[in-house]
């Protein structure tokens, strides 16, 4: 066999198989971060809808003392239940938590604009990457204007690391989040009904 021959049929094995890990890679969720060991209480999120079940996210008291705080103060006091997850990008995150406007028994015009009767909280940057399975305080253009919603991650997205507060992470309960119904609106907005935490309870 000639030298070219050789020079071809590696270089077709080896386009062969980019192309399959590329493959592979896109059609499999993505890794779920490693657990980050911390101590802290735990959020209790069942989720009803297109998806139903239990999401488990670890907060990250030590890391975020004042989202973390934030986020047990208003499930302990039943803010969140029968919140509904407004934005929901697939390949991106799902957002939640506008005690004001997003509730499933109100008007969902304004889901997404709102917080609570807290005070905003300043930004908490820590070095944890936005991983699959991270959940991050969401805010508007002012890096110190986190309140209430919160987002979780279907995929990394390096682009938000430093730049808003990780308060968290899912421990339990990821294939409850794979499920949760996509937004087709504008910006990820969920149409129609969106999926609810029925109920959000912190666990000591």
């Amino acid at each position: 066999m000639r030298s070219t021959d050789l020079i071809f049929g590696a270089v077709f094995i080896l386009g062969v198989a980019v192309l399959g890990a590329y493959w592979y890679s896109q059609s499999r969720p993505d890794p779920v971060a490693e657990i980050i060991e911390t101590p802290g209480s735990r959020l209790e999120i069942e989720v009803e809808g297109e998806a139903n079940g239990k999401i488990v996210v670890k907060l990250f008291e030590d890391i975020a003392p004042e989202h973390a705080r934030r986020l047990k103060e208003l499930a302990a006091s039943g803010a969140y239940d029968g919140v509904v997850f407004h934005r929901v990008i697939d390949g991106f995150m799902a957002q939640t938590g506008d005690v004001k406007y997003g509730r499933a028994d109100g008007d969902l015009a304004q889901a997404g604009r709102g917080g609570s009767d807290l005070p905003d909280l300043p930004l908490e940057a820590s070095d944890i990457p936005f991983q699959r399975g991270i959940v991050g305080m969401a805010r508007s253009a002012s890096p110190d204007s986190a309140n209430s919603q919160f987002f979780i991650m279907f995929a990394p997205a390096p682009n938000l690391n430093g730049q808003y507060t990780v308060v968290g992470q899912v421990v339990e309960g990821m294939d409850v989040l794979d499920a949760i119904k996509r937004g087709t609106g504008p910006n990820g907005a969920v149409v129609g009904t969106p999926d609810v935490m029925k109920s959000v309870r912190v666990v000591e």
